[in-house]
């Protein structure tokens, strides 16, 4: 079973940056992938990153490419999203996320989640 609890979100101008963490406790084998997911209010939740821990590979939303970085989780299993250049399209609630099943080729089948942090970005 995996815990996640993220925090870090906050207001900043367009522009600014931000750094999500995601404190990850419980069984976390190697072959975990790990992502961030982002709800914009009146729009459907949207997969941002995820990173395949095993082999450090990352995937990237097209919106956010080039701005935003995915760590992997650390010795003291934190996972960090690093958002930069933020836009106001990015206001949204962003939440970590794990699945276990050994697979990080789609935005599907994550099945444990933190409680979300709230960005917003002000133009």
């Amino acid at each position: 079973q995996v815990q996640l609890m993220d925090s870090g979100g906050g207001s900043v101008q367009a522009g600014g940056s931000l750094r999500l963490s995601c404190a990850v406790s419980g069984y976390t084998p190697l072959n975990y992938c790990m992502g961030w997911f982002r709800q914009a209010p009146g729009k459907e939740r949207e997969g941002v990153a995820r990173i395949y821990l095993s082999g450090d590979v990352t995937y990237f939303a097209d919106s956010v490419k080039g701005r935003f970085t995915i760590s992997p989780v650390n010795a003291k299993n934190m996972l960090y999203l690093q958002m930069n250049s933020l836009k106001p399209e990015d206001t949204a609630m962003y939440y970590c996320a794990a699945r276990g099943d050994g697979l990080c080729g789609t935005w599907d089948n994550f099945v444990y989640w933190g409680q979300g942090s709230q960005v917003t970005v002000s133009s």
